[in-house]
């Protein structure tokens, strides 16, 4: 059980190191940031609700009010790691290995978060 404990809070710790730079990013590299969305296609009014969404996201896993918010939070951050993996993927700038370690860091915290911290 040790070892679940130790892959839990540190996959847990590094996603919030990823979502933490990724938040820094969108509020104070705001103009890379605008360039790297027109870039890959998207708009660029979703970068200060992503921002929340990712810090809010965070609250519900580290806080762990509930079950239910916890689950969302998780499925919010899989689905942001598999949309920028392929975003960064088919514009081929070589950025991409940032989401598949998020990735994997998400699945790491979530199946081991549901044996550690029920």
């Amino acid at each position: 059980m040790k070892i679940k404990k130790i892959g839990y809070w540190l996959s847990t710790a590094l996603l919030t190191a990823i979502m933490f730079f990724s938040v820094y990013n969108y509020f104070f590299n705001h103009e890379t940031i605008v360039g790297f969305f027109e870039a890959m296609g998207y708009p660029t009014y979703i970068i200060y609700p992503l921002a929340i969404a990712k810090i809010l996201g965070l609250l519900a896993i580290w806080g762990n009010f509930s079950k239910w918010l916890k689950e969302w939070a998780y499925a919010g951050f899989f689905f942001n790691a598999i949309l920028a993996f392929f975003a960064h993927y088919m514009i081929s700038d070589g950025q991409h290995m940032g989401a598949v370690l998020m990735f994997v860091f998400v699945l790491i915290s979530y199946f081991t978060g549901k044996q550690v911290r029920p």
